[in-house]
């Protein structure tokens, strides 16, 4: 049965046919996607934290995203979208493939979970004005062409004072070595083309393609160990980084 994409300008085909051949492994934990999963599950507490610090919400609750509008920006799957599902957030995930989103809603709906699966492109959501209190921009940027304007698209659809969090890979000659010839194709942890050099995204790129109204409330290097493939937390951003950053609030007008 073939398979529905949508195309764009920021929409980069070779890596939507690649993501499309995978598409049946998303919940394979063994699998090709098995160094997501276990990040996954490593950076839910840090996102849970980090958040509810932000927006005055107690991280203890069972839920305590209870109340919060999520974008899961490129779901696939629905790795991430159903992990925030579960701290009691509306969830709205989209992907640019259907084939991604017949898998994440297939397992949604085997996990009693209600997740709102889009086949969208955000600039497509930009423009319909929706907007959300946070947007989860997850190893994303580093597969999309015309970076500038993607991100462009991306800062708008975070309301004032909402917070957007980006994760992705530093182009440098550390992750060039590390994350893309290490992982890749020495260690194999991941298919051999996941990644282009190129396409790696700095930090002060994604600061600056979302733009004056945005500040960073933190960043954090992200390690893993290659014995007991376990994920920390560094100081060290050279290869894999996150940013949690957020939208100022608008000046009330009196007049």
């Amino acid at each position: 049965m073939a398979s529905t994409q949508l195309t764009g300008a920021n929409i980069d085909p070779a890596e939507v046919a690649y993501y499309e051949r995978l598409a049946h492994r998303w919940w394979d934990t063994a699998g090709p996607f098995w160094p997501l999963h276990r990040l996954n599950t490593f950076r839910v507490g840090y996102l849970r934290d980090r958040i509810a610090q932000t927006l005055g919400l107690d991280p203890r609750q069972e839920r305590p995203f209870a109340g919060l509008r999520v974008l899961d920006i490129g779901c696939g799957g629905g790795i991430l979208s159903e992990s925030v599902a579960r701290l009691g957030a509306t969830v709205v995930g989209v992907d640019v493939t259907e084939k991604n989103l017949g898998v994440a809603r297939l397992h949604a709906g085997w996990s009693g979970l209600t997740i709102d699966y889009r086949l969208e492109s955000v600039d497509q959501l930009a423009d319909s004005g929706i907007v959300f209190d946070l947007v989860l921009n997850m190893e994303v940027v580093e597969h999309v062409e015309r970076l500038p304007d993607f991100l462009a698209h991306c800062a708008r659809l975070v309301r004032p004072g909402g917070i957007m969090v980006v994760s992705s890979i530093n182009r440098t000659v550390a992750a060039a070595l590390i994350a893309i010839f290490g992982a890749e194709y020495v260690l194999r942890w991941l298919p051999r083309g996941t990644h282009q050099y190129r396409k790696l995204v700095r930090p002060g790129e994604v600061i600056a393609g979302l733009g004056a109204d945005y500040r960073v409330l933190d960043r954090t290097g992200v390690r893993v160990n290659p014995f007991n493939r376990a994920f920390s937390l560094t100081r060290w951003m050279g290869v894999n980084y996150m940013l949690v950053m957020q939208r100022a609030a608008r000046e009330s007008v009196i007049g």
